[in-house]
Formats: structure tokens, sequence, C-alpha cells
């Protein structure tokens, strides 16, 4: 069961408009393939009760109401009335696990709490309502008043519900407890349904699954991202590649993992909580290999691949450009390409990528076309012309300035001007160079910028400028992260082309 929608939901910070709860809705049923999903807590506000009403009649009318559940309290018909008006027709009743929280939070007897349910649960059963029964704080429960929640298991598996959902509501179990605890019950209660609900505040929620797949649970809670309170619940992706890859024998699922990466996005385009670039499965970098060994290695009988191969899950296999790269990388970035390079060629891209490494965090594969550009076009430039130094500055009601220092032949030259913009105070300095040496710069006749696609503001940047001199036009290209600073490195290879 995917519960996002409900306990995913309580992420600080998050709440899904009814038609992000729906459109999510749909998308867990009918390409993820889960086996039901928690969508709202009955009485939290109209636009829940809006958001219930909308999914249900989705549901109706796709023969999936059945599937679709809602989280209900012990309230007489109070919760009944509500799902009833939503269209619902499962719900989860929320009840005490532990007999700290019946004690202190409820302030009533076992057997107080235990009629009510009943009563709660036999209208529900006269109104045509699934019931599904909770037992919060559940694992503190097993730890520290287990006569109590064996006492209470006796009451509730006479009654007339369809599963118990066991919560690990502090998220505090460890992996051995969990096989533990759930093991006892599936034991002791053969014929009931037993689901596992695991938090991660310890970072144990996966582990936890894996246990209680083991000990026997029959179902899982997880939602996507491990979005929940705290530190979250069980991620589906993870639990769906554990089960997959380890727990083939114990059981088997409809989740089809080609959705995951899919869902995964949707849920954090609506709900702004951002993946972690490291999350397994779903994580932008998880499937990218930023060592040029590993390249190697993987162009040397895959050495470096496991079992979550990308194609599983929707996604592909990158190999990041970087200082630490090597050529391994860039060799299969080119090959995605459809580019192959010269010995000679792939030796100088290789250390101007690590140049750029060192100034950037990433060079991505969108950027490599236009650094072969830079790199080859710069190798047919004999450099007798150098722009050693240059201050450029920019400020609010003043016109920018440049100050440069240019060596041509032996000779060093420096001059400062004022433009109306950056690289044309840059160009009027230089102008001021030539003239004293009695030459003319060319007519810049077209500057056009390119960034790669899905750039970001500390992509490449591509400087092609159009030069005409002495009637005939030529260009140049400069590359920088810096868009001055490529229109610079343009330049000065124009120089060296008319010196």
């Amino acid at each position: 069961m995917d519960t996002t929608l409900r306990d995913g939901e309580q992420t600080s910070g998050v709440s899904f408009s009814a038609s992000e709860k729906l459109t999510i809705a749909q998308l867990l049923l009918q390409e993820v393939k889960v086996d039901r999903i928690e969508i709202a807590s009955a009485r939290v506000s109209e636009g829940e009760f809006q958001a219930v009403k909308k999914i249900t009649a989705w549901a109706a009318e796709n023969d999936l109401l059945e599937k679709v559940e809602v989280l209900t309290f012990v309230d007489g018909e109070t919760s009944i009335n509500w799902m009833l008006a939503t269209g619902a027709k499962v719900m989860n009743l929320l009840t005490k696990g532990s007999l700290n929280h019946l004690t202190h939070q409820l302030k009533k007897t076992p057997a107080q709490h235990f009629a009510e349910i009943a009563q709660v649960i036999s209208l529900a059963q006269a109104q045509g309502i699934i019931c599904n029964v909770y037992l919060e704080d559940w694992s503190n429960g097993m730890r520290n008043s287990r006569e109590y929640v064996l006492e209470y298991l006796d009451f509730l598996v006479q009654q007339p519900i369809q599963r118990v959902l066991l919560p690990d509501t502090l998220g505090v179990l460890t992996p051995w407890e969990t096989r533990e605890y759930i093991g006892l019950l599936v034991n002791r209660y053969p014929q009931t349904h037993f689901d596992f609900h695991a938090h991660n505040d310890y970072d144990l929620s996966i582990a936890n699954v894996v246990e209680a797949i083991k000990a026997g649970a029959h179902g899982l809670h997880l939602t996507v991202n491990g979005m929940g309170e705290r530190a979250g619940n069980a991620p589906l992706s993870s639990a769906i590649a554990v089960i997959n890859d380890f727990l083939k024998e114990e059981v088997t699922t409809s989740v089809q993992e080609t959705s995951l990466y899919a869902i995964s996005k949707l849920v954090e385009t609506f709900s702004g909580f951002r993946i972690p670039v490291n999350k397994p499965i779903t994580g932008e970098n998880v499937f990218t290999q930023t060592a040029g060994i590993h390249a190697d290695g993987d162009n040397k009988k895959n050495l470096y691949f496991n079992d979550l191969m990308p194609e599983r899950f929707g996604r592909q296999r990158k190999y990041a450009l970087g200082k630490t790269s090597g050529k391994a990388n860039i060799e299969k970035n080119l090959q995605e390409l459809g580019i192959k390079l010269a010995d000679a060629d792939l030796k100088k891209v290789t250390q101007r990528i690590i140049e750029l490494g060192d100034r950037k965090e990433m060079v991505t594969r969108d950027d490599l076309p236009y650094i072969i550009s830079d790199v080859l076009d710069s190798n047919t430039i004999e450099e007798k012309v150098v722009v050693l130094n240059y201050v450029l500055t920019h400020s609010k009601n003043l016109k920018p300035s440049a100050t440069l220092q240019v060596q041509i032949g032996e000779k060093i030259f420096e001059e400062n001007a004022q433009g109306d913009g950056q690289y044309d105070a840059f160009m009027n300095a230089l102008k001021k160079i030539y003239c004293q040496n009695g030459a003319s710069l060319p007519t810049l006749t077209d500057y056009a910028v390119r960034i790669p696609p899905g750039g970001k503001t500390d992509a490449l940047c591509e400087t092609i400028i159009t030069w005409e001199y002495n009637a005939k036009e030529f260009k140049t290209r400069g590359l920088d992260s810096d868009q001055t600073v490529s229109a610079i490195k343009a330049t000065q290879k124009m120089l060296n082309i008319i010196s």
C-alpha cells in the first residue's frame, strides 16, 4: 500500500491540491500498479474532503474503489459519515497499539477502548464499509506493554476486519525486533493479514522492511521518495528494488519498476520536497560514474555494474565529466554522441575537461561538443597575441569599464576604457592598444551565445563572434562558464588570426 497522499503528506510544509492528489493516485494505481493507496485522513479539511471525492469518483468509474483507503478515528459515526459523503469504501481505523498511548492520551481502560472500537467496526459494516485497523505506537507497545497488545489482538481478530496494520510510529524498531515481533504475531494469529508500516528515524526502514517480510508480514506501507513525518517513511523505490533482487522466493509484487522514477519526479514537483541527488534508485547521481577507473572497468566486462541497472527504472547510466573522469569517461560520452576523436585530440579534450573540472563541479555531456569545438579550433591558431590580464567592472548608474594587459609579440601593452557593457569596454580598451600600433580591428557583425540544453547558472557558455576584415567574414569561438570571458577568448582567437 502506498500512503504518500496520507502519511507522506505529513512531511513538513507539504500539501497537495485536490487535482495533484488525483493525478498521483491515478499514476500509482494505473502505471506504478501498487495494490492499494491511502489517500487522506477523515475530517481534516474541506480541501481534503473534495480531494477524496475526486479520487473516489474516478476510482469507481475504473473499478478501483476498493483499492482506495482513508484513515479514520474512533469517533462513533462521525468518520463513517464523512467517508460516506466522499464515496470512500475502505477505512483504516486509528486505534491505540500501546498501553502508554491508551493510558496517557485517551485516559481509558483497554475494555473501554475495545468496546468503542467494536461499535465503530459494527457501524462501518452496516454501511458496507471495509475496515482495517491501525495499532498506533505498536512497536513501543510490543517493547513495553506486550500483554496489552496481545490482549487487544485476541479481541481484534474476532472482529469483521480485513487487515491489521502494524506501524512503527516513532521509527524506533531495530531489524531484529521487527523480525521477532512480527514473527510472533504471524505465528499466533495465522489467519490474520498483517501489514507493516515502517518509519525511517534511524535510517533503518528498508532493513526493517526486509525483516518484516522474512518474518511473514503480508503487506507493506511505503511512500514515494520516503516522504512522511520527521525522517519519513520507508521509500517505495528502494523497497521494490530490494524485494525484486533479494526476496524473490518470499514475495512478488505487481509494482512496475520502470514507472518508479516517473512517479518520483512527479511527487517531487508537486510537493517541492527535493530528492537528494544520492538517493538510491531515484537520485540524479546514482547511475552516474564519476571516477575514470570505473568507466574503464565498465568497458572491460562491466566490472563496476551491479544488479541495479538504470534501465530497470526507466533511466540511463551516465559518465560524469570532470577532473576525476579521465579518458574512459570521455570516450563513453563520445560514443553516446556518435563522435570519435583521434588519440591526440582526445588527450587535449581530456586535459581541457580536467581544467574545467577544477573550476566547475561537473561538466555535462551536453557541454562536450562545445569543448571539442573549442579545443580543436584553438589547435589551429598560433598564439602571437595573448590577453594576459583584465579587470572588468560593472556598477549601478556608472558606465562599465575595463583595464587590460595584452602581449603582442615580445611587447606588453596596457589600457583602460569605458563602454556600454563590460565587453564593449574591453573592446574599446583593445582598440586603443591597436591604434597605438597603427593597426585596426575587424568589425563585429554578429555575436551569438549558446548554452547547452538544461544548462544551469554555472553551465558552459559558448560565444560565437562573426567578424568582417578586409571584406571577408570569419568566426571565432570562446568557451567558459562566464559569458563575457568566453567572448574575450573568442576575441583573442580573432587577434591571432589577423596578426
